[in-house]
């Protein structure tokens, strides 16, 4: 096989991967954020509840996972309860809505209460001063350990294939039938591309936030 031949496969297997990476994010930001202020909330049994839940999943390996819901319910319900890709969406935006829930608390924690008390003087709202006092701070602080996970989500959609999901990694997998293992060393090129390109698209958004200094 040619070297075009395995390009285009593994572009393939690339589409899968950006798919996964797309949907997750999507979906875990504004789940993250939610769980965050279940931890956060003052009613004890919720934060205790939503506490050791991510407590559970940031302790539990994602492959395992993966595994838990593609195949758990079927053994239970007698049919899977989402199809192969719907089961690694589940388990990847509830893992990542775990990790961003605990980086939201941190950032939203930080943030001195006399900002808040100086915003009720000036008469202003909780919610007018979340949006408007702290939440660009709160992006600020947030923003480097965020570019970590989502960096560490590009190379965590691998995990997909324990369930035969065709990603990138999966794809050049398959070449090895003929023999050939470089396809499995050339998608590092296509993973440093990816991480590449979101660095920079980080840095960019790190120099656009640095009139909100800490």
């Amino acid at each position: 096989m040619g070297f075009w031949e395995v390009t285009l496969s593994l572009l393939k297997g690339l589409e899968q991967t950006c798919l996964i990476f797309a949907l997750t994010l999507v979906l875990a930001l504004p789940l993250g954020l939610v769980i965050s202020f279940g931890s956060m909330s003052k009613f004890k049994p919720l934060a205790y509840i939503t506490k050791i839940f991510v407590w559970i999943i940031r302790g539990v390996p994602l492959m395992l996972q993966v595994i838990i819901v593609f195949y758990v319910p079927g053994y239970f319900l007698g049919t899977p309860l989402f199809s192969r890709f719907g089961s690694v969406i589940a388990a990847f935006v509830i893992n990542y809505a775990c990790y961003f829930s605990e980086i939201y608390r941190g950032g939203i924690e930080s943030i001195a209460k006399g900002q808040y008390e100086a915003g009720q003087v000036l008469g202003m709202t909780k919610s007018q001063i979340f949006f408007k006092v702290v939440l660009m701070q709160v992006v600020k602080r947030i923003l480097a350990p965020m570019s970590n996970e989502v960096i560490t989500l590009v190379k965590d959609t691998a995990l997909a294939r324990v369930i035969m999901i065709v990603e990138i990694i999966k794809a050049a997998q398959e070449f090895a039938a003929y023999g050939l293992m470089w396809p499995l060393f050339y998608t590092a090129v296509f993973y440093l591309v990816f991480v590449g390109l979101l660095s920079l698209l980080f840095g960019f958004f790190e120099k656009k936030l640095n009139y909100y200094k800490a």
